[in-house]
């Protein structure tokens, strides 16, 4: 296990660009085994998560190469199926989150699979409900093997439907599509997640042969195919660590560019930020965030007190709270953080009120941030990283505030952030990894 040791106070200066996003990368390498062809990715994120997706896939019989920086090329001529029943794939499915998302192309290609419950963050309950429920109305046939724990999963005859999601899930839509795109006839799919990265997910399908209509919106139509062929797929920047170094800029007083954002794809956040008083200015598809010395969030139209929520796109990501939290804790003002899709995302608050936050933690959903106005600066502090969010917020702390901070359990971070301390201290941040 790792830690990191952060001597706070250090401005940074320079320019940044975000990896590949973590999220799109997961649901696109999924998807290469819909066919068995060549798909060629680039821009893919050199992380944990990424990593140990591409490794399983590799162990299942997938050509995996690695065929330039971030560019990988993956073929899925044909799969061993013996291992997918066997007892390593149902742990390595287990120890990864991003596993479910093979659910839906084994179940539209190959008629079968096996489901263990997936890994990942400790951030309260996340059901697989809609994924089960969406695939069973296509025609899946779920069998549950209690001396394994896994689902066994068989899936003969697909056939088109209309289905109403119970909730926009994004894992749970991408897993939907995967299965329909090959499926007989035609699937509509309602109340869908309709993210960049999923939005991104039906352009590649779309490109390999599949006929999705309504990309972008929550009412997606999906008329199946007999095959699909290769592609070439370039993944977005991911917007989440976009929103990271707007924090790390804001928090530690810096002066610095963000490159190459996809500025478009962005949706509320630089304005969410703007509440909280920040300045972003958008040079063409660049971010630049001038030093704050001050910042002040925002009130309602009615004078009420400023609040941040989650929301299914186009709201507010939740995995960007945790970061606006931490922003909130030195500006000057008092915002009420509603993390209303996860109940144990906000547990980390405790650790900052240990740094000298001032935050009142109201529920396992509601926290009431009272600024500092850079007046009184976070102190160093010894802490552990409970998920990759909580992990990236509370590094933002420790780099932001007065003394020597700690942070065990960084492979939490190391999940979503590729090098996070090699590219920040090219900034002039000073972090040292350690045994």
């Amino acid at each position: 296990m790792a830690s990191f040791i952060i001597e706070g106070g250090h401005k940074l200066h320079g320019e940044i660009t975000p990896q590949g996003a973590k999220n799109e990368a997961l649901e696109v390498i999924s998807a290469v085994l819909l066919t068995a062809e060549p798909v060629v990715m680039r821009n893919v994120p050199d992380i944990l998560d990424v990593n140990n997706l591409i490794n399983l896939l590799s162990k299942m019989g997938v050509s995996v190469k690695k065929t330039g920086d971030h560019e990988w090329t993956f073929q899925a001529y044909e799969l061993d199926m013996a291992y997918l029943g066997s007892q390593e794939f149902v742990q390595r499915c287990a120890s990864l989150r991003g596993s479910i998302l093979t659910l839906g192309p084994l179940l539209g290609r190959f008629h079968k699979a096996c489901v263990a419950k997936p890994g990942g963050d400790q951030i309260g309950r996340r059901r697989l409900d809609t994924h089960f429920l969406g695939i069973q109305e296509l025609g899946a046939k779920f069998n549950y093997c209690l001396e394994r724990g896994v689902y066994e999963i068989d899936a003969n005859a697909l056939k088109g439907k209309y289905i109403l999601l119970d909730e926009a899930s994004v894992t749970g839509t991408a897993n939907i599509i995967m299965t329909a795109v090959l499926a007989e006839g035609t699937t509509t799919i309602y109340n869908a997640a309709c993210e960049p990265y999923i939005q991104q997910l039906c352009k590649m399908l779309n490109s390999m042969g599949s006929k999705i209509t309504g990309v972008g919106s929550n009412l997606l139509t999906i008329e199946g195919v007999k095959e699909l062929h290769g592609t070439e797929h370039d993944i977005l920047p991911d917007m989440i660590e976009v929103g990271s170094f707007i924090g790390m800029a804001v928090m530690t007083g810096s002066d610095i560019t963000i490159k190459n954002v996809s500025y478009e794809n962005l949706g509320i956040i630089p304005n969410m930020f703007r509440r909280l008083g920040v300045t972003i200015e958008r040079i063409g598809d660049d971010i630049h965030i001038p030093e704050h010395n001050h910042y002040e969030v925002a009130s309602f139209m009615d004078g009420s007190t400023m609040s941040l929520a989650d929301a299914p796109w186009p709201g507010l990501t939740p995995d960007l709270l945790s970061i606006m939290l931490v922003v909130a804790t030195q500006a000057k003002g008092s915002v009420l953080i509603h993390q209303k899709m996860f109940e144990s995302r906000l547990f980390f608050v405790d650790k900052l009120i240990d740094m000298g936050a001032q935050i009142i933690l109201c529920d396992p959903h509601r926290a009431v941030v009272v600024g500092h106005d850079n007046q009184l600066k976070l102190r160093g502090a010894r802490m552990s990283s409970p998920d990759i969010r909580a992990g990236i917020a509370l590094l933002i702390a420790a780099m932001s505030a007065n003394g020597v901070s700690m942070i065990s359990n960084i492979e939490q971070i190391d999940r979503g952030y590729e090098d996070i301390e090699g590219r920040l201290t090219a900034l002039g941040a000073a972090i040292k990894r350690v045994k």
